[in-house]
């Protein structure tokens, strides 16, 4: 659609993930750039310059300094551009998750899979309690979202480094930068037991516009 676009992650199977997304839908693309880079660093990040939209989806709380992770993003944004971000909202049991995610990167695969098994259990018997179908909704899993549950599953177990913040502190940490707030999508927080969801954010940067188009960079969470 005539946008320059520039791609970068951490982790290089997500990097070589999306080379292979814009080798199968853009091929050829001179204005599609795909790197290996964190957010974290600094000297990096710099080079980046600014953009018209800045999207980050469900990747920052997986840095290990979040908010730090969410002031850099912030700083690639243009004057009266788009920042996208969604984050994990708080819950009671967060600091449990934490703990969890923790030990379950720590141990070897096979324990990893009876955590696993405990975890799936604990799901299907809390869903059945509440009425609810857990072999339909497993099934109609990858229709509604995109995804496979059971490496969903494996995805929110091993989730680590870990933070969650509310959706009130995310909205005043963010105006503080600068920003207004666009559009949120919150939910309430819960108890936790079975983990927790992303609150989804726009902010539009409160600052003139340049004269100049300067493109899109994407931080995109695609699974361990």
């Amino acid at each position: 659609m005539g946008a320059r676009v520039r791609s970068f992650d951490f982790d290089p199977d997500s990097v070589e993930c999306t080379q292979a997304l814009r080798d199968r839908y853009s091929p050829g693309d001179p204005h599609w750039l795909v790197e290996c880079g964190s957010i974290l660093d600094s000297a990096y990040a710099e080079r980046l310059g600014q953009f018209d939209i800045v999207y980050s989806w469900g990747v920052l709380h997986h840095t290990g300094a979040m908010w730090t992770a969410v002031d850099r993003a912030a700083d690639l944004v243009a004057p009266s551009g788009i920042l996208a971000i969604a984050l994990y909202r708080k819950t009671p049991l967060c600091w449990a998750w934490h703990i969890e995610k923790r030990a379950y990167v720590s141990v070897p695969p096979f324990a990893q899979s009876i955590l696993r098994g405990a975890y799936k259990t604990a799901f299907f018997a809390g869903m059945a309690a509440s009425g609810r179908n857990p072999f339909r909704y497993v099934r109609d899993y990858r229709s509604n979202r995109g995804m496979d549950w059971h490496h969903d599953v494996h995805d929110w177990l091993g989730g680590y480094p870990y933070e969650s913040a509310s959706a009130a502190a995310v909205k005043s940490h963010v105006t503080q930068l600068g920003f207004q707030v666009v559009r949120t999508f919150e939910r309430a927080p819960g108890v936790g037991l079975f983990g927790t969801g992303c609150d989804e954010f726009v902010f539009q940067a409160e600052r003139p516009a340049l004269s100049s188009k300067q493109g899109a960079v994407a931080l995109r969470d695609v699974g361990p």
